[in-house]
């Protein structure tokens, strides 16, 4: 396998750290433990406050458990995850996993959350077509991370979703940068060498899931040092997360 430096790849820029509060947008529960969870880590350690919002409960992610039953397992399994890396508010909005639309409703929806946490930084994780033009992305990730994107300008628009401000949902123009998490055009990286550890024991803590998804992306701590080792070697450190940032202002 060749090198982050091998293919002549420009080294990852340092995300921005000087912020208060994030809000993490995902479709399932296990997606920001792929890869993100040990940036968290990272962040909130330095006392900065991170939520996570799943779009759906993850039900149909165990292929031998019947959606009713997967849901409090899956729903159990992340709040018990995100605690390894110091979140305390991890809220499930209850779409259908699997079968996520982008439309106006999940905007809605995204566009409310942002309003009610107000955060300063908005994480999600890849919404292109491809991870690197390789493997195909799923369609909630594309889904829930488009609609993510339109709903922080949604959130600061007083004039779109105006239902909103009837139940106090006040809009919300302090979001400066939307982080996709994994994402082939990602140009910006954080150290994750000391919460290396953290991130792999909050993916772990997908006991359920892991087991039912069996295979190399079961293994969490084989699986996330491949990827933190390559994202490290172009960021000049051990381990690394990276990110593609886009600015709102």
């Amino acid at each position: 396998m060749t090198t982050p430096a091998e293919q002549n790849l420009p080294p990852y820029l340092p995300l921005d750290e000087d912020w208060e509060s994030a809000l993490a947008i995902v479709a399932h529960p296990d997606d920001m433990e792929y890869g993100a969870a040990a940036a968290v880590a990272r962040w909130t350690g330095q006392g900065k406050r991170v939520s996570y919002l799943m779009v759906t409960s993850g039900e149909a992610g165990i292929d031998g458990l019947e959606p009713a039953q997967c849901r409090p397992i899956r729903e159990r399994e992340q709040v018990e995850s995100a605690a390894v890396v110091g979140v305390d508010s991890v809220e499930f909005l209850g779409y259908p996993d699997g079968i996520v639309e982008y439309g106006l409703p999940l905007r809605r929806d995204l566009a409310r959350a942002i309003r009610r946490h107000r955060p300063d930084i908005v994480i999600t994780t890849n919404f292109r077509d491809t991870y690197g033009g390789v493997f195909p992305n799923q369609a909630d990730h594309i889904a829930v991370g488009r609609a993510t994107l339109d709903a922080v300008r949604d959130a600061g628009n007083r004039w779109v979703f105006r239902e909103l401000m009837v139940s106090g949902h006040h809009p919300w123009n302090g979001v400066r940068q939307l982080w996709a998490a994994g994402s082939p055009d990602g140009l910006h990286a954080v150290d994750t060498t000391d919460t290396f550890a953290a991130g792999v024991a909050s993916l772990e803590a997908h006991r359920a899931y892991l087991e039912g998804l069996g295979g190399q992306m079961a293994n969490a701590a084989e699986f996330l040092e491949s990827m933190g080792r390559a994202a490290g070697s172009r960021f000049g450190t051990a381990f690394a997360a990276s990110f593609e940032v886009i600015t709102f202002r």
